[in-house]
Protein backbone atom coordinates (compact mmCIF):
# COMPACT_ATOMS: atom_id res chain seq x y z
CA UNK A 1 0.00 0.00 0.00
CA UNK A 2 1.25 3.71 -0.32
CA UNK A 3 0.56 5.83 2.19
CA UNK A 4 0.84 9.82 2.46
CA UNK A 5 2.67 9.82 5.67
CA UNK A 6 5.44 7.20 6.96
CA UNK A 7 4.63 5.82 10.86
CA UNK A 8 7.41 6.16 12.75
CA UNK A 9 9.56 3.26 13.78
CA UNK A 10 8.91 2.14 17.39
CA UNK A 11 10.94 3.94 19.74
CA UNK A 12 12.24 0.28 21.56
CA UNK A 13 12.97 -0.92 18.11
CA UNK A 14 15.65 -3.61 17.97
CA UNK A 15 18.24 -2.23 15.82
CA UNK A 16 20.95 -4.95 15.93
CA UNK A 17 22.76 -7.35 14.29
CA UNK A 18 23.70 -11.27 14.08
CA UNK A 19 26.37 -13.80 14.14
CA UNK A 20 26.43 -17.94 14.87
CA UNK A 21 29.15 -19.34 17.29
CA UNK A 22 30.12 -21.69 14.22
CA UNK A 23 31.05 -18.84 12.19
CA UNK A 24 32.61 -16.77 14.23
CA UNK A 25 34.37 -18.00 17.70
CA UNK A 26 36.93 -20.70 16.19
CA UNK A 27 38.63 -22.18 20.03
CA UNK A 28 36.73 -25.39 17.87
CA UNK A 29 38.63 -27.25 21.45
CA UNK A 30 39.30 -25.02 24.02
CA UNK A 31 38.53 -25.16 27.58
CA UNK A 32 36.74 -28.19 27.43
CA UNK A 33 34.75 -27.71 24.14
CA UNK A 34 33.44 -31.06 22.27
CA UNK A 35 33.39 -31.70 18.34
CA UNK A 36 30.01 -30.58 16.76
CA UNK A 37 29.04 -32.06 13.51
CA UNK A 38 30.14 -29.35 11.46
CA UNK A 39 33.86 -29.50 13.35
CA UNK A 40 33.80 -32.84 11.28
CA UNK A 41 32.16 -32.42 8.29
CA UNK A 42 34.47 -29.39 6.87
CA UNK A 43 37.45 -31.70 7.09
CA UNK A 44 36.16 -33.80 4.33
CA UNK A 45 37.38 -32.71 1.12
CA UNK A 46 35.16 -30.72 -0.60
CA UNK A 47 33.04 -29.89 1.44
CA UNK A 48 33.67 -26.18 1.72
CA UNK A 49 34.86 -23.58 -0.40
CA UNK A 50 39.16 -24.28 -0.75
CA UNK A 51 38.44 -26.34 1.79
CA UNK A 52 38.30 -23.35 4.66
CA UNK A 53 36.90 -24.11 8.35
CA UNK A 54 35.81 -22.44 11.51
CA UNK A 55 38.59 -23.78 13.75
CA UNK A 56 40.00 -20.26 13.98
CA UNK A 57 36.96 -18.45 12.30
CA UNK A 58 37.37 -14.75 13.49
CA UNK A 59 38.90 -15.91 16.36
CA UNK A 60 35.46 -14.50 18.79
CA UNK A 61 36.03 -16.49 21.46
CA UNK A 62 38.95 -14.70 22.30
CA UNK A 63 38.28 -10.98 20.82
CA UNK A 64 34.50 -10.75 22.27
CA UNK A 65 35.20 -7.72 24.15
CA UNK A 66 37.06 -5.91 21.17
CA UNK A 67 33.69 -6.92 19.12
CA UNK A 68 31.31 -5.91 21.53
CA UNK A 69 33.28 -2.67 21.53
CA UNK A 70 32.89 -2.03 18.44
CA UNK A 71 28.89 -2.71 18.75
CA UNK A 72 28.68 0.13 21.39
CA UNK A 73 30.51 2.18 18.85
CA UNK A 74 28.08 1.64 16.31
CA UNK A 75 25.15 2.21 18.87
CA UNK A 76 23.41 -1.56 18.08
CA UNK A 77 20.62 -1.63 20.49
CA UNK A 78 20.76 -5.76 19.93
CA UNK A 79 23.10 -8.49 19.12
CA UNK A 80 21.51 -11.63 17.97
CA UNK A 81 24.50 -14.56 18.79
CA UNK A 82 23.96 -18.38 19.15
CA UNK A 83 25.51 -20.57 21.60
CA UNK A 84 27.52 -23.76 20.91
CA UNK A 85 25.72 -26.87 21.93
CA UNK A 86 29.01 -28.77 22.67
CA UNK A 87 30.57 -25.79 24.43
CA UNK A 88 27.91 -26.55 26.88
CA UNK A 89 27.36 -30.36 27.04
CA UNK A 90 30.44 -31.64 25.60
CA UNK A 91 28.87 -34.80 24.94
CA UNK A 92 25.59 -33.02 23.97
CA UNK A 93 24.18 -34.24 27.72
CA UNK A 94 25.08 -35.41 30.91
CA UNK A 95 27.93 -33.28 33.09
CA UNK A 96 27.66 -29.27 31.94
CA UNK A 97 30.97 -27.68 31.12
CA UNK A 98 31.18 -24.22 33.26
CA UNK A 99 33.53 -23.01 31.40
CA UNK A 100 31.46 -23.10 28.46
CA UNK A 101 28.53 -21.36 30.63
CA UNK A 102 31.13 -18.74 31.69
CA UNK A 103 31.88 -17.71 28.17
CA UNK A 104 28.49 -16.56 27.25
CA UNK A 105 28.44 -15.06 30.98
CA UNK A 106 31.02 -12.89 30.04
CA UNK A 107 29.72 -11.96 26.41
CA UNK A 108 26.09 -11.39 27.87
CA UNK A 109 27.23 -9.33 30.82
CA UNK A 110 29.65 -7.29 28.34
CA UNK A 111 26.41 -6.36 26.09
CA UNK A 112 24.58 -5.39 28.82
CA UNK A 113 27.22 -3.45 30.29
CA UNK A 114 26.70 -1.15 27.16
CA UNK A 115 23.04 -1.76 27.05
CA UNK A 116 22.95 -3.96 23.94
CA UNK A 117 20.13 -6.37 23.83
CA UNK A 118 21.78 -9.79 23.87
CA UNK A 119 19.20 -12.14 21.80
CA UNK A 120 20.50 -15.75 22.19
CA UNK A 121 19.74 -18.46 19.27
CA UNK A 122 20.32 -21.82 21.11
CA UNK A 123 20.94 -24.04 17.86
CA UNK A 124 22.37 -22.74 14.71
CA UNK A 125 23.36 -25.87 13.10
CA UNK A 126 26.01 -27.36 15.33
CA UNK A 127 24.55 -30.35 17.34
CA UNK A 128 27.34 -31.90 19.50
CA UNK A 129 28.92 -34.70 16.97
CA UNK A 130 28.48 -36.70 20.44
CA UNK A 131 24.96 -37.21 19.59
CA UNK A 132 25.42 -37.72 16.06
CA UNK A 133 27.02 -40.89 16.73
CA UNK A 134 25.43 -42.21 19.74
CA UNK A 135 21.71 -42.31 17.94
CA UNK A 136 21.96 -40.35 14.61
CA UNK A 137 21.69 -36.61 16.45
CA UNK A 138 17.91 -35.11 14.71
CA UNK A 139 16.86 -38.55 13.58
CA UNK A 140 16.08 -39.88 16.82
CA UNK A 141 13.75 -38.71 19.49
CA UNK A 142 15.99 -38.95 21.70
CA UNK A 143 17.49 -35.93 20.80
CA UNK A 144 14.17 -33.86 21.68
CA UNK A 145 15.03 -35.00 25.87
CA UNK A 146 18.76 -33.74 24.79
CA UNK A 147 18.16 -30.56 23.31
CA UNK A 148 15.12 -29.80 25.67
CA UNK A 149 17.61 -30.18 29.03
CA UNK A 150 20.39 -28.44 27.07
CA UNK A 151 17.87 -25.47 26.75
CA UNK A 152 16.82 -25.57 30.25
CA UNK A 153 20.13 -25.33 31.07
CA UNK A 154 20.38 -22.21 29.79
CA UNK A 155 17.47 -20.49 30.22
CA UNK A 156 18.17 -21.18 34.11
CA UNK A 157 21.36 -19.78 33.58
CA UNK A 158 20.74 -16.50 31.35
CA UNK A 159 17.01 -15.91 31.84
CA UNK A 160 17.24 -13.59 34.42
CA UNK A 161 19.37 -11.28 31.82
CA UNK A 162 18.04 -12.25 28.02
CA UNK A 163 14.83 -11.77 27.44
CA UNK A 164 14.30 -12.78 23.69
CA UNK A 165 14.95 -15.66 22.50
CA UNK A 166 15.27 -17.38 19.00
CA UNK A 167 14.81 -21.60 19.23
CA UNK A 168 15.70 -23.11 16.04
CA UNK A 169 17.50 -21.22 13.60
CA UNK A 170 16.47 -21.97 9.69
CA UNK A 171 15.12 -25.27 10.20
CA UNK A 172 13.98 -25.40 6.59
CA UNK A 173 17.49 -25.23 5.76
CA UNK A 174 19.54 -27.55 8.15
CA UNK A 175 17.07 -30.03 7.54
CA UNK A 176 17.21 -29.77 3.54
CA UNK A 177 20.60 -28.96 3.13
CA UNK A 178 21.83 -31.78 5.65
CA UNK A 179 19.33 -34.63 4.12
CA UNK A 180 17.90 -33.69 0.68
CA UNK A 181 20.67 -32.12 -1.03
CA UNK A 182 24.23 -33.48 1.03
CA UNK A 183 25.51 -29.96 1.25
CA UNK A 184 25.90 -29.83 5.16
CA UNK A 185 26.07 -32.55 7.66
CA UNK A 186 25.19 -35.58 7.83
CA UNK A 187 26.04 -35.24 4.08
CA UNK A 188 22.60 -37.67 3.12
CA UNK A 189 19.92 -37.77 -0.30
CA UNK A 190 17.01 -39.23 1.56
CA UNK A 191 13.70 -37.18 1.22
CA UNK A 192 11.94 -39.49 3.40
CA UNK A 193 14.64 -39.71 6.51
CA UNK A 194 14.77 -35.29 5.94
CA UNK A 195 11.03 -35.28 6.37
CA UNK A 196 11.40 -37.73 9.27
CA UNK A 197 13.93 -35.24 10.95
CA UNK A 198 12.14 -32.52 10.43
CA UNK A 199 8.93 -33.67 12.58
CA UNK A 200 11.56 -34.50 15.11
CA UNK A 201 13.14 -31.39 14.96
CA UNK A 202 9.09 -29.94 15.02
CA UNK A 203 8.66 -31.55 18.26
CA UNK A 204 11.88 -30.20 19.71
CA UNK A 205 11.16 -26.45 19.23
CA UNK A 206 7.82 -27.50 20.51
CA UNK A 207 9.11 -29.05 23.53
CA UNK A 208 11.69 -26.09 24.05
CA UNK A 209 9.28 -23.06 23.11
CA UNK A 210 6.94 -24.85 26.17
CA UNK A 211 9.73 -25.08 28.62
CA UNK A 212 10.58 -21.52 28.25
CA UNK A 213 7.59 -20.05 28.93
CA UNK A 214 7.58 -22.17 31.92
CA UNK A 215 11.09 -20.93 33.48
CA UNK A 216 11.44 -17.60 31.97
CA UNK A 217 7.99 -16.04 32.30
CA UNK A 218 8.91 -13.01 31.01
CA UNK A 219 10.48 -13.09 28.10
CA UNK A 220 9.81 -14.01 24.42
CA UNK A 221 10.88 -16.94 22.17
CA UNK A 222 10.54 -17.83 18.64
CA UNK A 223 11.65 -19.80 15.96
CA UNK A 224 13.65 -17.94 13.41
CA UNK A 225 12.74 -19.46 9.51
CA UNK A 226 14.61 -18.39 6.26
CA UNK A 227 11.66 -16.99 4.02
CA UNK A 228 11.76 -17.26 0.50
CA UNK A 229 8.33 -15.91 -1.35
CA UNK A 230 7.72 -17.26 -4.13
CA UNK A 231 5.97 -14.97 -7.15
CA UNK A 232 4.26 -16.60 -10.63
CA UNK A 233 6.00 -16.04 -13.62
CA UNK A 234 2.92 -14.40 -15.18
CA UNK A 235 -0.69 -14.55 -14.82
CA UNK A 236 -1.52 -18.15 -16.05
CA UNK A 237 -2.94 -20.12 -13.55
CA UNK A 238 -0.75 -22.98 -14.23
CA UNK A 239 1.95 -20.82 -12.87
CA UNK A 240 0.24 -19.35 -10.07
CA UNK A 241 -0.84 -22.51 -8.88
CA UNK A 242 2.80 -23.23 -8.91
CA UNK A 243 3.81 -20.05 -6.91
CA UNK A 244 1.03 -21.59 -4.65
CA UNK A 245 2.89 -25.08 -4.25
CA UNK A 246 5.96 -23.42 -3.76
CA UNK A 247 4.64 -21.68 -0.80
CA UNK A 248 3.17 -24.36 0.66
CA UNK A 249 5.66 -26.81 0.24
CA UNK A 250 8.53 -24.45 1.02
CA UNK A 251 7.22 -22.21 3.95
CA UNK A 252 3.75 -22.90 4.95
CA UNK A 253 4.73 -26.31 6.35
CA UNK A 254 7.57 -24.67 8.72
CA UNK A 255 5.66 -21.91 9.71
CA UNK A 256 1.98 -23.26 10.26
CA UNK A 257 3.48 -25.60 12.33
CA UNK A 258 5.11 -23.25 14.10
CA UNK A 259 2.17 -20.79 14.55
CA UNK A 260 -0.55 -23.73 14.78
CA UNK A 261 0.40 -26.83 15.22
CA UNK A 262 -1.25 -28.50 11.84
CA UNK A 263 0.65 -29.33 8.56
CA UNK A 264 -0.85 -27.64 6.12
CA UNK A 265 -3.41 -30.38 3.87
CA UNK A 266 -1.99 -30.54 0.24
CA UNK A 267 1.77 -31.08 1.39
CA UNK A 268 1.16 -33.42 3.72
CA UNK A 269 -1.03 -35.07 0.70
CA UNK A 270 1.87 -34.58 -1.51
CA UNK A 271 3.97 -36.60 0.87
CA UNK A 272 1.48 -39.69 1.39
CA UNK A 273 1.39 -39.80 -1.98
CA UNK A 274 5.15 -40.39 -2.82
CA UNK A 275 5.93 -42.53 0.63
CA UNK A 276 7.88 -39.11 2.14
CA UNK A 277 5.52 -38.68 5.10
CA UNK A 278 7.30 -39.22 8.32
CA UNK A 279 5.90 -41.23 11.58
CA UNK A 280 3.27 -39.40 13.94
CA UNK A 281 3.33 -40.58 17.38
CA UNK A 282 0.21 -40.55 19.15
CA UNK A 283 1.23 -37.11 21.21
CA UNK A 284 3.14 -34.92 18.96
CA UNK A 285 -0.03 -33.42 17.05
CA UNK A 286 -0.85 -32.11 20.48
CA UNK A 287 2.26 -31.06 21.76
CA UNK A 288 2.89 -29.16 18.02
CA UNK A 289 -0.92 -27.42 18.96
CA UNK A 290 0.66 -26.52 22.51
CA UNK A 291 3.83 -24.79 22.16
CA UNK A 292 2.81 -21.18 21.07
CA UNK A 293 5.45 -18.60 19.76
CA UNK A 294 5.94 -14.71 20.82
CA UNK A 295 7.12 -14.00 17.34
CA UNK A 296 8.08 -15.34 13.92
CA UNK A 297 11.48 -15.03 13.56
CA UNK A 298 12.45 -13.99 9.59
CA UNK A 299 15.29 -14.48 7.94
CA UNK A 300 15.06 -12.56 4.52
CA UNK A 301 17.37 -12.72 1.58
CA UNK A 302 16.03 -13.03 -1.56
CA UNK A 303 12.91 -14.03 -3.68
CA UNK A 304 12.13 -16.48 -6.09
CA UNK A 305 9.74 -16.92 -9.36
CA UNK A 306 7.66 -20.07 -9.95
CA UNK A 307 6.18 -21.69 -13.13
CA UNK A 308 4.39 -24.97 -13.59
CA UNK A 309 7.07 -27.86 -14.01
CA UNK A 310 4.87 -31.20 -15.13
CA UNK A 311 5.43 -34.92 -13.83
CA UNK A 312 8.46 -35.19 -15.98
CA UNK A 313 9.96 -31.97 -15.56
CA UNK A 314 12.68 -30.51 -13.83
CA UNK A 315 14.11 -32.13 -10.56
CA UNK A 316 15.77 -30.76 -8.07
CA UNK A 317 19.51 -29.71 -8.13
CA UNK A 318 22.03 -30.56 -5.16
CA UNK A 319 24.67 -27.47 -6.73
CA UNK A 320 24.42 -24.19 -5.39
CA UNK A 321 26.71 -21.42 -6.42
CA UNK A 322 29.80 -21.25 -4.19
CA UNK A 323 32.16 -19.47 -5.97
CA UNK A 324 30.85 -15.71 -6.75
CA UNK A 325 30.95 -16.35 -10.41
CA UNK A 326 27.29 -15.14 -11.57
CA UNK A 327 25.52 -17.19 -13.85
CA UNK A 328 26.76 -20.72 -12.78
CA UNK A 329 23.17 -21.67 -10.58
CA UNK A 330 21.29 -24.32 -12.06
CA UNK A 331 18.07 -24.85 -12.89
CA UNK A 332 15.84 -26.66 -10.09
CA UNK A 333 12.72 -27.90 -9.75
CA UNK A 334 10.17 -30.06 -8.23
CA UNK A 335 8.45 -32.10 -11.03
CA UNK A 336 4.13 -32.42 -10.82
CA UNK A 337 4.98 -28.92 -8.43
CA UNK A 338 6.71 -26.25 -9.83
CA UNK A 339 10.60 -25.06 -10.84
CA UNK A 340 12.10 -21.98 -10.21
CA UNK A 341 12.99 -19.78 -12.84
CA UNK A 342 14.76 -16.01 -13.34
CA UNK A 343 12.70 -12.92 -12.53
CA UNK A 344 13.64 -10.07 -15.14
CA UNK A 345 12.54 -7.51 -12.85
CA UNK A 346 15.26 -7.72 -10.06
CA UNK A 347 18.97 -7.97 -10.18
CA UNK A 348 21.49 -10.83 -8.69
CA UNK A 349 24.33 -10.66 -6.54
CA UNK A 350 27.16 -12.66 -7.17
CA UNK A 351 25.84 -15.87 -5.86
CA UNK A 352 22.81 -15.59 -8.11
CA UNK A 353 20.69 -14.54 -5.29
CA UNK A 354 18.32 -12.27 -6.14
CA UNK A 355 17.87 -8.61 -4.74
CA UNK A 356 14.55 -7.96 -3.80
CA UNK A 357 13.65 -5.77 -1.40
CA UNK A 358 9.90 -5.26 -1.97
CA UNK A 359 9.74 -8.93 -1.72
CA UNK A 360 10.71 -8.25 1.84
CA UNK A 361 7.76 -5.87 2.40
CA UNK A 362 5.83 -8.97 0.54
CA UNK A 363 7.00 -11.78 2.85
CA UNK A 364 6.41 -9.35 6.49
CA UNK A 365 2.55 -8.92 5.41
CA UNK A 366 2.08 -12.39 4.48
CA UNK A 367 3.45 -13.17 7.86
CA UNK A 368 1.92 -10.66 9.66
CA UNK A 369 -1.61 -11.68 7.83
CA UNK A 370 -1.03 -15.11 8.04
CA UNK A 371 0.05 -15.72 11.47
CA UNK A 372 -1.16 -12.60 13.76
CA UNK A 373 2.26 -12.68 15.64
CA UNK A 374 4.88 -10.18 16.06
CA UNK A 375 7.98 -10.51 13.59
CA UNK A 376 11.97 -9.80 14.55
CA UNK A 377 13.61 -9.83 11.28
CA UNK A 378 16.46 -12.16 12.61
CA UNK A 379 19.02 -12.05 9.41
CA UNK A 380 18.76 -9.96 6.33
CA UNK A 381 22.37 -8.56 4.74
CA UNK A 382 24.35 -8.24 1.32
CA UNK A 383 27.42 -10.98 1.16
CA UNK A 384 29.87 -9.14 -1.49
CA UNK A 385 33.65 -9.37 -2.46
CA UNK A 386 34.89 -6.81 -0.43
CA UNK A 387 37.86 -4.92 -0.80
CA UNK A 388 40.40 -3.00 1.39
CA UNK A 389 41.96 -0.04 0.00
CA UNK A 390 44.17 2.37 2.04
CA UNK A 391 42.68 0.49 4.72
CA UNK A 392 39.10 1.41 4.32
CA UNK A 393 36.03 -0.57 2.72
CA UNK A 394 34.19 1.14 0.45
CA UNK A 395 30.87 -0.60 0.37
CA UNK A 396 28.43 1.69 -0.86
CA UNK A 397 26.43 -1.47 -2.79
CA UNK A 398 25.88 -3.07 0.80
CA UNK A 399 24.61 0.80 1.68
CA UNK A 400 22.18 0.85 -1.27
CA UNK A 401 21.55 -3.29 -0.65
CA UNK A 402 20.40 -2.74 3.74
CA UNK A 403 19.07 1.26 2.74
CA UNK A 404 16.34 -0.17 0.52
CA UNK A 405 15.43 -3.15 3.24
CA UNK A 406 14.68 -0.45 5.88
CA UNK A 407 13.12 1.39 3.53
CA UNK A 408 10.86 -2.00 3.03
CA UNK A 409 10.16 -2.11 6.84
CA UNK A 410 9.24 1.07 7.10
CA UNK A 411 6.64 0.17 4.00
CA UNK A 412 5.32 -3.06 6.38
CA UNK A 413 4.91 -0.64 9.09
CA UNK A 414 2.84 1.92 7.84
CA UNK A 415 0.86 -1.00 6.80
CA UNK A 416 0.31 -2.12 10.19
CA UNK A 417 3.04 -4.87 10.42
CA UNK A 418 4.26 -5.29 14.25
CA UNK A 419 7.92 -5.13 13.93
CA UNK A 420 10.20 -5.73 16.95
CA UNK A 421 13.70 -4.93 15.29
CA UNK A 422 16.19 -5.89 12.75
CA UNK A 423 19.26 -8.00 13.11
CA UNK A 424 22.01 -7.43 9.86
CA UNK A 425 23.90 -9.97 8.59
CA UNK A 426 26.91 -10.31 10.11
CA UNK A 427 28.44 -7.59 11.98
CA UNK A 428 31.86 -8.47 11.68
CA UNK A 429 32.53 -10.32 8.62
CA UNK A 430 32.77 -14.71 9.09
CA UNK A 431 32.85 -17.76 7.66
CA UNK A 432 30.01 -18.40 5.21
CA UNK A 433 29.40 -22.23 5.52
CA UNK A 434 30.04 -22.94 2.24
CA UNK A 435 31.45 -20.17 0.46
CA UNK A 436 34.52 -19.57 3.06
CA UNK A 437 35.83 -16.49 4.12
CA UNK A 438 35.84 -15.00 0.64
CA UNK A 439 32.16 -14.13 0.71
CA UNK A 440 31.93 -11.15 3.69
CA UNK A 441 29.00 -9.65 5.20
CA UNK A 442 29.54 -7.27 7.73
CA UNK A 443 29.76 -4.05 8.82
CA UNK A 444 32.82 -4.46 10.23
CA UNK A 445 36.11 -6.02 7.72
CA UNK A 446 38.24 -9.24 9.41
CA UNK A 447 41.89 -8.69 7.75
CA UNK A 448 41.81 -12.89 6.98
CA UNK A 449 41.57 -15.18 3.68
CA UNK A 450 42.10 -18.88 3.49
CA UNK A 451 44.74 -18.80 6.42
CA UNK A 452 44.28 -18.48 9.47
CA UNK A 453 47.35 -17.50 10.66
CA UNK A 454 46.17 -13.94 9.93
CA UNK A 455 46.37 -10.80 11.96
CA UNK A 456 42.23 -10.83 12.23
CA UNK A 457 42.53 -6.57 12.45
CA UNK A 458 38.93 -4.99 12.67
CA UNK A 459 37.82 -2.25 10.45
CA UNK A 460 34.80 -0.71 10.14
CA UNK A 461 33.38 -0.13 6.91
CA UNK A 462 31.63 2.45 4.90
CA UNK A 463 28.24 0.61 5.96
CA UNK A 464 29.14 0.36 9.70
CA UNK A 465 29.22 4.29 9.95
CA UNK A 466 25.39 4.28 8.01
CA UNK A 467 24.33 1.81 10.09
CA UNK A 468 25.26 3.98 13.03
CA UNK A 469 23.49 7.07 11.59
CA UNK A 470 20.18 4.94 10.91
CA UNK A 471 20.37 3.65 14.59
CA UNK A 472 21.05 7.31 16.10
CA UNK A 473 18.01 8.26 14.02
CA UNK A 474 15.95 5.44 14.79
CA UNK A 475 15.43 4.63 11.08
CA UNK A 476 14.75 8.75 9.30
CA UNK A 477 18.02 9.04 7.96
CA UNK A 478 18.64 6.41 5.02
Amino acid sequence: MEHKQDQAFPKDFLWGSASAAYQIEGAWDADGKGPSVWDNFVKIPGTTYEGTNGDVAVDHYNRYKEDVKLMADAGLKAYRFSIAWSRIFPTGKGEVNEAGLQFYDNLIDELLKYDIEPLVTLYHWDIPQALMDEYGGWESRKVIEDFTNYSVALFKRYGGRVKYWVSLNEQNIFVSLGYSMALHPPKVTDDKRMYQVNHIANLANASVINAFHEIVKDGKIGPSFAYTPFYPVDTDPKNVLAAENAEDLNSHFWMDIYAWGVYPKAVWRYLEENDLAPTVEPGDMELLASAKPDFMGLNYYQSATAAHNPLDGVGQSNTFNTTGKKGTSEETGIPGLYKKVKNPYVKTTDWDWTIDPDGLHIALRRIASRYQLPILITENGLGAFDKLEDGEVHDAYRIDYLSSHVGAIQAAINDGVDMLGYCTWSFTDLLSWLNGYQKRYGFVYVDRDISDDAPMTRIPKDSFYWYKKVIETNGKEL
